[in-house]
């Protein structure tokens, strides 16, 4: 008896080894800054994070923390939630690596963010179960880019190429990439130009989908979506990431 209970809790000690790994960048809207509640910080079950010490562990939110002192609701665990109900995973390892504020070109090769992403998303690998692999790469960013022209209208180029280096770097150059409209109640002077660059993504970036905002609200600052609409952001990423499955 007592060396069942002691193989009981081994069991329950054992590391999360993730086998279907999904990386999470951009900036606040993809670190999530929705109020927390108590469902957001309950466990689900095959959900987990890899978290600041780069170790596996279940996915409570806040996943992210590039800003600890904006902790929040992200849309990651609604993902991953959506994907393992649908039987199109079966053990969801979501790699925190966005950062607020951060603007496209501060995601370019070489640059800090970038170079964080790729370790982080190297080591999460490295930690995960056997036959692991990255399965899709959730982008949600462009308010940073969404208040001078020149950066708007070149933004599905300057992404394109950026993504195009991402996944050479990750070795996943079939690997889906979903991005994500901005709030449609962002009211930035190219604000539409910039969704108009993000819906047109899928023109540029081969195995890429596009995801709609369309009433979802925001947290009352007309920057952020609250906790529902993150949520629900999470469902649609998705089922976009389905569709190219």
């Amino acid at each position: 008896m007592k060396l069942v209970a002691l193989l009981f809790l081994c069991t329950l000690a054992a590391p999360a080894q993730p086998t279907d790994l999904f990386l999470l960048i951009g900036q606040s809207n993809m670190a999530g800054r929705g109020v927390l509640e108590p469902q957001d910080q309950k466990p689900i079950a095959g959900v987990y994070t890899f978290n600041k010490d780069k170790a596996w562990a279940p996915a409570i939110d806040p996943l992210h923390f590039d800003k600890p002192n904006l902790p929040g609701v992200g849309l990651g665990r609604s993902f991953a939630s959506f994907v393992i109900a649908q039987k199109a995973a079966t053990s969801v390892g979501l790699i925190p690596a966005a950062f607020g504020g951060s603007a496209l070109e501060e995601w370019t090769p070489g640059s800090p963010h970038y170079v964080n992403a790729v370790a982080r998303a190297k080591a999460a690998l490295a930690l995960a179960g056997p036959g692991a692999r990255l399965r899709g790469i959730l982008w949600h960013q462009g308010e940073a880019d969404s208040k001078l022209e020149a950066r708007a209208t070149t933004y599905r180029a300057r992404f394109a190429t950026m993504i195009d280096q991402l996944r050479k770097d990750l070795d996943a150059e079939k690997v889906p990439v979903i991005v994500g409209q901005l709030g449609e109640f962002y009211a930035d002077p190219y604000a539409k130009t910039v969704n108009e660059q993000l819906a047109m993504v899928p023109l540029s970036v081969r195995f890429s989908g596009f995801v709609s905002s369309q009433g979802l609200k925001h947290k009352g600052d007309d920057v952020h979506f609250d906790s529902p609409a993150l949520r629900e952001l999470g469902r649609r990423y998705g089922l976009a990431w389905l569709a190219l499955q």
